[in-house]
């Protein structure tokens, strides 16, 4: 392919759009269509950045916990209909019987956050409890609403009930170590040092369609505020790139990896049938949920496990994060890491860097990327 317009962007990013350090990659049909690597992976710029950096990619983390439970109710014949209270009984417990794993999926469960504001983040098991004795923000499917913190718990722990192992093993057993991935879930100790630390944003949002969510964030009072903010800790992204928390299986922001591997993961997963049917990979890409988010404030829409563009009345998308195909699905990360897959042009994208930026949604750095990767048919 001719990746040249591709490589100008990139490089333009790290000049117009002060990136740091950041590695873009892209499979298509088959093969790597591009992978460029630049700048630096430190802020004092005395080590270089390459295609092989890893780095935290905060909430496409998801993406990879949801793909692990999808792959384990396959396994099991388990259909996402079923609820929860099956697998994980005490979870049964004021209002949420009737919760299917659809419902955790789709992000409908009405458990964005916690109702008890001292539990830790890096404790699973209290975080667990809480959720399964707690009565949910809305009846479940009744609403859709971005569980930022509470998603990789939930799912976790139903892999936990199901398999016996937490999902950052899980998804080494059967994604991670069978694909040779720069990529997990709770890196390991060994290699943790090797992590690019993550920079904090260094200007406000200015993005006014976000509005919305920013002015409901501000509001200590607002369940959006709560769900950013619960379980506790881990407030600043610097705390990120403690040890501690590198190695800790975090699903629902605490992945770390490469974009090669990022997109390699995708592509392998949902653009060829070697984990699910060509029938199932149709089944995931279906929006599921999809109108004015609880707690983003803005539209959005989920399949189930991914996030979707959503789109107006007439069938246009009212954005573009996964580009022109309404079969793409994945799952973007705060600060602009950015990652997903489009089964019917047989593509995956990735994005990754260590400078974040304002905003709820991709910027510039890898949108520019993605719409330029469809006007040239990659």
């Amino acid at each position: 392919m001719d990746a040249s317009r591709l490589t100008a962007f990139f490089e333009e990013n790290f000049t117009r759009y002060d990136e740091l350090g950041a590695s873009v990659c892209i499979w298509h049909q088959g093969e790597i269509g591009l992978s460029l690597g630049g700048g630096f992976w430190d802020r004092q710029k005395n080590r270089k950045w390459t295609t092989e950096t890893p780095v935290l990619i905060w909430s496409a983390t998801k993406a990879l916990a949801s793909t692990c439970l999808l792959h384990l109710c396959d396994r099991e014949n388990i259909t996402l209909s079923r609820h929860v209270a099956e697998f994980w009984p005490e979870y049964a417990k004021n209002g949420k019987a009737e919760t299917t794993l659809s419902h955790i999926l789709s992000h409908q469960a009405g458990q964005p956050a916690l109702r008890e504001a001292d539990v830790k983040v890096l404790d699973h098991e209290e975080v667990a409890r809480v959720l399964e004795r707690q009565e949910p923000f809305w009846q479940p499917g009744a609403f859709h609403g971005y569980h930022a913190r509470t998603y990789g718990f939930l799912v976790d722990e139903l892999i936990r009930r199901i398999a016996g192992i937490h999902v950052g093993q899980y998804f080494r057993d059967i994604f991670g170590n069978p694909l040779r991935l720069d990529l997990w879930i709770g890196i390991p100790r060994e290699l943790a040092e090797d992590v690019a630390p993550i920079q904090a944003p260094r200007k406000a949002n200015d993005r006014p369609e976000e509005e919305p969510f920013y002015k409901a964030l501000a509001d200590p009072a607002s369940l959006t505020r709560q769900a950013f903010s619960t379980p506790v800790g881990l407030p600043a992204p610097s705390q990120m790139n403690r040890l501690e928390v590198r190695t800790h299986v975090l699903p629902s922001f605490g992945g770390i990896g490469t974009a090669e591997s990022l997109a390699k993961f995708y592509y392998r997963t949902f653009c060829e049938p070697n984990y699910f049917s060509r029938e199932r990979i149709q089944q995931i890409s279906a929006t599921v949920a999809s109108g004015i988010d609880q707690i983003l404030k803005i539209p959005t829409a989920f399949s189930s496990g991914f996030m979707k563009d959503p789109v107006a009345d007439n069938g246009d998308k009212l954005r573009q994060l996964f580009g022109p195909s309404a079969s793409a699905f994945g799952q973007p990360g705060a600060g602009g890491s950015h990652a997903f897959a489009d089964p019917e042009n047989e593509m995956a994208f990735a994005y990754v860097m260590n400078q974040m930026e304002p905003g709820v949604f991709p910027n510039p750095k890898s949108l520019r990327l993605v719409r330029s990767a469809y006007d040239q048919r990659v």
